[in-house]
This record gives C-alpha cells, structure tokens and sequence, in this order.
C-alpha cells in the first residue's frame, strides 16, 4: 500500500503534458468509394431528380423565391422542379470557407474543407449515467451536459446535447440559448423550430456576445441543422430555417438522414444519390434568399436494421455512406458535416464500436464537423455520460494523429540508437531521460496496468473510471470569466418574451 501511494505521489508531481487540440485539421489523404466517373453519375443523376421529378417544398415563402430564380413550381402540388443552371448558380456564391466564431477568438472555427470539427452528441430527449439512471432530459442535465462540453478542448463546437424537457417548449430556446453562453465560450448551436424561436436565439445571443446586428451579420455565431424529410420534401420549419439564417448571415447546415432501405433507396450509391439532390436544393434555397449565405453540404446516412426498421450506425454502409459524401461535397468544393454516432443503448463495447468506427468513417472521409462525435445513444434517443466521457478518450486519440510528428535529427535519434548497446533496452537512454515524462499522450480514462495493479486500484472498469471522472469534472467546473455579463445582458429579454408567451413550434 505503501509503494501504492509513493507511486500515485511521484505521478502527480510529474510534469504534465501540453496538449492543444481546440483546432484542427485532418492529418490522412481523403479516401474514396465511388470512382470518379461514379461521383459524376450520382451528380448527374441527383439533378435529374431535381429537374425532372423534383422535390415537395411546404412554405409558400419558399416555393416564391424559388419562382423568381426562375425554377418551375406547382403550387397545387407544392412540387418545385431545379434546373441544373439555378443548382450551379447557387454553388458558385456558396462560400468555401469562413470562420465560426465562439465568445472567446480561441474557440474560433476554420469551417473549411480539411478542418477537422468534433462536436458532441445533439438533440437527446433523454440522459443516462450509471448513479442516476436513464430519465428525462431537464434543465439540470442540460446544464450538466453543457458544462462537460465546455470542459474538454476536443469538443470544438456546443451540441446541445440534452432537451430539457421540463421546460415549456414556448420557453425553452431562451432557456438553451442562455445556459450555453453562461456556460461556455465555444460556438454555440441553435434548433430551426419557426421563425419566432429563431429570431430569439438570434437577440438572445447577439446580447450575450454584446453585439448589434451589423456585427452579428458580419460573422457566423451559430449554426442550424437543417434535416430534409427524405424522400425529396422539406417542411415548413426547415425552410424557414434555411431562409431566416441565411438573412441574418448565420450558418445552416442541409442534412438529409437518408436511411438506406427506408427513407432512401437500399443501395449505397442511390442512398448518396437522393442524399446529395436533397442537400442541393437546399443549398440552392439559401443562395437565392442571399447569395454569399455560409452553408453547409451535409449527410447523415446510414442503413436501417432490415429486421426491426430501426437506424444502425458505425456499420460497413454508414461507413461507405460518409466516405462517399465526401466525395459528393469535394465534388462541388464545399466544406461539410458527417456524424458518428451508436445505436447502442449503454456504454457498452458495441456502442463504443459503433462510434469508433464511425469516427475513423469521417477520418477518412475528411469530413468538416464531425456531429453527434460523443455521448450519443439509442440512435440519438439519449445522451450517456459515461458514453461521452469514453468517447472523449476516442476523440484526444484522433486529435493526437492530428497533430504532425515531430522531424528533427534528435527526433530521429541516431545518438540514442548508437547510444543503446545491442539486446539492450532505451529506459535509461538519455534520449529518454529527457523525454519520458512528456512523450506519450496520457490517458483520460485508459487503464494501462497489468492485472495486479488493475486488481489493486479497485478492479474500476472503463464504464466505472468513467464515471468518476464526469462527476469530478462537474465538481470542479468554472465558467469562462468571458460568460460573467451573460446573465445581466440577456435576462431583461428573456425574461420579456417568456411573459408575451415565448414562441410556438411551427411544425
């Protein structure tokens, strides 16, 4: 017991390990399953179903701007047909890059092809930890879920994780939208859910960074998920999305869920096919509203179970899936948003698994923002704590690769090399001597004893270490000293709206 504590002693006054991982970039060669004259067939073939089938589009506002670009609308059947002339007239305004901005310049986003965006699991009705069990997402789990965000650098970008569901839902985007600039500087996110809950995100969140509208205008402070109802429609709510963020200069992200052998066609290459016609009218409705609008090309598809119907995740066809929009985004040179995920329902190793190969899914599809990166459960039903904190581990790995080895001639070490007699070993060589403490990247959950010392700290498994470290991280949580005004700045509004009856859903 003793030796135990000398040990644990000695490592803590070990120096500690410099890591930055708060930006980005991919470190692989972006790979390919479709050939090149097969990412021409899936282009060609989704402006077909654009121009000859075309896609159902429900807010009249929308079907207008599509009829003075010059698209053919049917308003009887609510059916607007895009000539490809509009599609490539809208991908020539998209912009390929821009920043996304959080409270403090260091949080700040490159959104741009070959950055490499990690953001947690999103839009959870539900939470899960091994104390408290699984229940209801509340303001309380919001607010934890928001402060485990903020506590690692590896998670670029807010999700929100968990809807708290004990909030009225007239009220509860003041609600989120607050709680994630009290609790954090990173970029924040925002639901499409009418205008009338956009337009007070948007006030809530220019007080809370102290901007006016111009300055607001001039940058990307926050992002939509913009999902199409796949096949081929987009509903009220969506295009209004689509339409009030690219008015107020802000950023939307077109994502259909194309699940192969339900909401889309059972093969890769048809699934990528509807996929990247869908996400193109889309894009193409928010280049008419404002030319120049950022805007995302987005996918989040996969394959359903064929025996139950439900969404699988981090199998070969969700991989295939992400890897081939890469190819379908690079195609028309726009940055892009991928998704890991697990259908899993506890933080199990299939759970574990299906994320972990997700992951290296985006890797190598050099995805932009890797969404739903940890936390994520059942398919998006719920947020798991101790899934997060396992995923985080993941993600510090994938954001180590990032980082280039280093080249120098003592880095290639032939001194230590000649240094070290042959059958010999390196643990004393002064090559390690000097670097031993600081080499290597340190754990955040990872056990990396043998049995005995397994046995003698506790027998603790991944899914146990996990959770002491969710509850020390919360134990310890400071907010930004930038979030301190947030409160003062905003709640006056807040406070005003919730008292006129906040804002209905539109659905």
């Amino acid at each position: 017991m003793a030796r135990g504590k000398r040990r644990a002693n000695k490592n803590t006054a070990r120096p500690s390990r410099a890591v930055n991982y708060s930006q980005l970039t991919h470190p692989f060669i972006p790979q390919s399953v479709l050939t090149e004259d097969a990412v021409a067939g899936v282009h060609d073939a989704a402006l077909r179903v654009l121009e000859e089938l075309g896609i159902k589009i429900l807010l009249p506002e929308a079907r207008e701007i599509f009829v003075r670009s010059g698209a053919l609308v049917d308003d009887d059947t609510q059916m607007v047909r895009i000539g490809r002339d509009l599609v490539a007239a809208a991908l020539s305004t998209a912009p390929r890059s821009f920043t996304y901005k959080g409270a403090d310049p260091v949080r700040d986003q490159d959104y741009a092809l070959g950055s490499l965006i990690f953001a947690p699991g999103g839009g959870c009705p539900n939470v899960t930890d091994s104390i408290r069990g699984r229940r209801a997402g509340s303001a309380e789990t919001f607010i934890e879920t928001t402060k485990l965000q903020q506590s690692f650098d590896v998670i670029h970008i807010l999700g929100p994780s968990a809807e708290p569901q004990d909030i009225p839902v007239h009220e509860r985007h003041l609600f989120m939208m607050q709680q994630q600039c009290m609790l954090s500087d990173k970029p924040v996110s925002q639901a499409s859910r009418g205008r009338a809950q956009i337009q007070d995100g948007f006030e809530v969140l220019r007080l809370a960074r102290g901007l006016d509208e111009d300055a607001f205008g001039e940058n990307v402070w926050a992002k939509t998920i913009i999902n199409t109802n796949s096949p081929r429609m987009i509903d009220n709510p969506m295009a209004e999305g689509i339409i009030d963020f690219a008015r107020a200069g802000q950023l939307s992200i077109i994502t259909p869920f194309c699940l192969a052998g339900a909401m889309a066609p059972i093969t890769v290459a048809g699934a990528l096919t509807l996929q990247h016609a869908e996400t193109l009218a889309g894009i193409t409705l928010a280049q008419m509203t404002c030319a120049g609008a950022p805007v995302s090309y987005g996918g989040f598809s996969s394959n359903v179970d064929m025996k139950s119907g439900s969404p699988a995740f981090g199998t070969p066809e969700h991989v295939k899936l992400m890897i081939g929009t890469g190819q379908m985004a690079r195609h028309v040179g726009m940055p892009w948003r991928g998704a890991a995920g697990s259908a899993g329902v506890v933080a199990d190793m299939q759970s574990a698994g299906e994320n972990h190969m997700a992951l290296w899914g985006a890797m190598q599809a050099n995805a932009t923002l890797v969404l739903h990166a940890a936390g994520w459960l059942e398919g998006g039903l719920t947020f798991g704590y101790e899934k997060f904190i396992n995923d985080v581990e993941a993600l510090q790995v994938l954001a180590e690769l990032a980082h280039p080895i280093p080249q120098t001639d003592d880095d290639i070490g032939f001194d230590a090399i000649a240094a070290a007699e042959p059958g010999g070993h390196f643990f004393d060589n002064p090559h390690t001597m000097s670097r031993f403490q600081t080499a290597f990247y340190d754990p955040l959950n990872a056990d990396l004893n043998n049995h005995g010392g397994f046995v003698a700290a506790g027998a603790r498994d991944a899914t146990m270490r996990a959770t002491d470290i969710w509850q020390e991280r919360l134990r310890d949580f400071q907010a930004p000293t930038i979030c301190e005004p947030v409160k003062d700045r905003t709640q006056v509004f807040i406070d005003r709206r919730i008292q006129e009856g906040g804002a209905t859903v539109v659905g």
